[in-house]
């Protein structure tokens, strides 16, 4: 890695975990973390060190818990996933890890006797399937089928997998060649890919990169496999998906809720966007229905609909299909509605329009009377419930964040967490009652590590309408002292700093280094309507500035322990654009600037970005039809009025916003002089994830908000 530094900085090094050269290698960090059992505050290598928890699966009997849990190896610079299982009737009963293998993705059979999962067999992903009922307290089926046993056997990776209603098949999701007639095939393509000298690539359409990956030509498809006598699979199954130019799941962060079958296991329902010529500028998802044993072509369910339609879920009767839609095309934070199709006459209506909030996750009851989804609120992402007639919502867990959850009976298993607490599981009644806590990792590591407590607040922004914000308190706050601040301005834009934890930018890591941390969601902002979030589109630099600016002030007149005199302003994505454009337009207050994968030039980042329906719709259209408004609120031309210094951070493999759009903004502070520092990471996307590096991140940003942000130093 490198790190370019101006002459100005060279006597402040010693607070930065560079080494002094223009040109330098990055100092090294921890080889090994070894955790701080004493008490103190928390930090960036509590953050890596933590376990994670996700994707709760409840047994079909609601007993039995089996999850996900991601642990470091540091030393590996990796995360290694594990697959648990915690049985919820038994008191004092601990969580029992299923196999002894990297796994991931446990899903139940049908008779909750046994679990399937994902994990590698000489590199290559395969479905698993082991009984458990060793694991709960009871030889459940005979002792050999107690082993981990790989049933899928295909060439290439399992990329999600979905169980039919009755046991007897399973979906498969492969990336494939479309022209290729068996798995075999694109396999043996890529390994003479793999062998040819030549390295040369030729495009002739978009998508040429994606996310962090260039394209490699192949498309995610559906299959179907079914079970034979031993349990196996065959190593060629079904394809389902023929004729069908798209990825399903979606790429880059589609899953196995983008699948699944009807209750008797007849039909398959999936959504994709047909790629075309015309994929990075749609956001056209359908839903289509085949049939399981592929005798059929696709069907195309919601074709009249040209915005995204998608994550179907079938009710236990069979006769409607839910699904969430958009209506306005090409706008990807349109807000979701609920769709019920009755699949006997094709009549389609909305579930929820009296509710102006934007859901996501769904799930069905065994009734079929209530649809649950998750949604950001007010600050919160709460778990809902949904009367599938009258569309009445309800809400059964409010405070945090739910992140993942799941259904059998009158149970419900949550993963949830908030500000000042990484995800454990909870269980909860269906209606809502009786939330109880049945994990509790990390519980040492917190009690040792003090956390800062937080506050909402709300104040009169943009033309006086009420505008929410957050402040976390140091974690060493005494009452009476003034406190350096971190302003922190958050992504999206159509996101929100909401009461949830993260492993990336978390308040409590700036607390933890006696920082303030004071956020704000302007309008723009997902969870306070749909009106609120639509405002921003075409106004980037508007009226979010001016919610920034107004939150600032309410907030200094609020908490007398911030001390604005002492402040830096930063952020990432759209956060990082708009550190760049108060860099030009809002800079007096600011001691320094932090920007993570920034947009500088919002021209060339039409040009260079991957998905262009989002620059088209922010923009009200391409570049080249309306230059006017790309140049309204564009950060480079107002680099004549920088003057705060600047940490810059952008990654290699960032082809969201590209590693030019940060190098241009060091070259811009370079050129005028402005004390600043640019990081790298050509192995990172978006988001910086490997361990090392996340601690080199936050070592590297603290660094620099502590040195502008120093109190002057006291005569003798």
């Amino acid at each position: 890695m490198k790190n370019a530094l101006t002459a100005a900085l060279l006597l402040a090094l010693a607070a930065s975990p560079v080494l002094a050269a223009d040109v330098g290698t990055v100092a090294p960090v921890d080889t090994a973390i070894t955790l701080d059992h004493a008490p103190h505050p928390f930090n960036v290598r509590d953050l890596v060190m933590m376990d994670r928890v996700s994707d709760p699966q409840l047994s079909p009997d609601g007993r039995y818990a089996a999850y996900s849990l991601r642990s470091t190896d540091y030393a590996a610079n990796k995360g290694v996933n594990a697959i648990y299982v915690l049985d919820l009737a038994k008191a004092g009963a601990q969580p029992v890890k299923v196999v002894n293998m990297e796994a991931s993705s446990p899903r139940w059979s049908a008779d909750g006797r046994s679990l399937y999962f994902l994990a590698a067999v000489n590199g290559v992903t395969q479905l698993w399937r082991r009984g458990v009922g060793d694991l709960l307290g009871g030889a459940r089926r005979p002792p050999t089928s107690l082993a981990p046993v790989q049933v899928s056997h295909g060439a290439l990776d399992v990329q999600a997998y979905k169980l039919a209603p009755d046991g007897k098949s399973v979906l498969l999701s492969y990336a494939v060649f479309t022209d290729c007639g068996t798995l075999a095939c694109t396999k043996d393509r890529q390994d003479k890919r793999a062998a040819d000298k030549a390295t040369g690539t030729i495009y002739k359409k978009l998508f040429v990169r994606h996310w962090d990956t260039w394209s490699d030509g192949t498309r995610n498809q559906l299959y179907l496999g079914r079970f034979g006598a031993n349990g196996q699979l065959p190593a060629e199954p079904t394809l389902l998906s023929r004729g069908i130019d798209g990825d399903i799941p979606s790429k880059p962060f589609g899953d196995d809720s983008e699948f699944a079958f009807s209750p008797d296991g007849r039909t398959v329902y999936f959504d994709v966007r047909i790629a075309g010529t015309s994929e990075p500028w749609s956001t056209n998802f359908d839903v289509y229905k085949v049939p399981a044993d592929g005798s059929a072509r696709p069907v195309n369910l919601t074709a009249g609909n040209k915005a995204w339609d998608a994550w179907p879920v079938p009710s236990p009767d069979g006769r409607t299909l839910y699904y969430l839609a958009q209506k306005t095309p090409a706008f990807e934070s349109d807000r979701f509605r609920i769709m019920a199709l009755d699949l006997a006459t094709g009549a389609k209506r909305e579930v929820d329009p009296q509710w102006d909030r934007s859901p996501g996750g769904m799930g069905i009851s065994a009734d079929g009377r209530t649809l649950y989804v998750t949604a950001d609120d007010e600050g919160q992402h709460p778990l809902f419930a949904v009367d599938t007639v009258s569309g009445k919502v309800r809400k059964l867990v409010g405070n945090g964040e739910v992140d993942g959850y799941s259904l059998a009976g009158s149970r419900v298993l949550l993963a949830r967490n908030d500000l000042k607490h990484p995800t454990d599981l909870y269980t909860v009644d269906a209606d809502g009652k009786n939330l109880k806590q049945v994990t509790r990792y990390n519980a040492d590591l917190l009690k040792n590590a003090h956390e800062g407590d937080f506050e909402f607040f709300t104040f009169k922004g943009w033309h006086d309408e009420p505008v929410q914000g957050y402040v976390v308190k140091p974690a060493d706050y005494q009452p009476g002292r003034k406190y350096p601040v971190a302003f922190i301005i958050h992504g999206g834009p159509q996101g929100a700093m909401t009461n949830g934890w993260s492993y990336r930018w978390n308040p409590q890591t700036y607390a933890g280094q006696g920082f303030a941390v004071v956020t704000i969601n302007f309008h723009g902002s997902t969870g306070y309507g749909q009106k609120f979030t639509d405002s921003i589109s075409g106004d980037w630099g508007g009226k979010p500035l001016q919610d920034l600016k107004l939150g600032w002030q309410a907030a200094l007149a609020k908490y007398g322990f911030l001390d604005g005199n002492r402040a830096c302003a930063l952020g990432a994505s759209y956060g990082g654009y708009m550190t760049y454009w108060i860099a030009g337009v809002w800079n007096q207050p600011w001691k320094c600037f932090v920007d993570h994968d920034g947009v500088f030039d919002m021209r060339m980042m039409y040009y260079a970005t991957d998905e262009l329906w989002f620059e088209e719709h922010e923009n009200g259209g391409p570049q080249f039809e309306v230059p006017a408004n790309y140049e309204k609120f564009n950060p480079l031309d107002h680099v004549k009025d920088w003057r705060v210094p600047m940490l810059v951070v952008h990654s290699g493999h960032d082809f969201r916003i590209p590693l030019s759009q940060g190098l241009g903004a060091f070259t811009a502070l370079q050129r005028r002089g402005i004390p600043s520092e640019f990081l790298t990471f050509p192995d990172e996307s978006h988001f910086v994830l490997k361990p090392h590096n996340s601690v080199l991140w936050h070592d590297t940003v603290n660094a620099w908000l502590k040195q502008w942000t120093a109190e002057p130093a006291t005569p003798k």
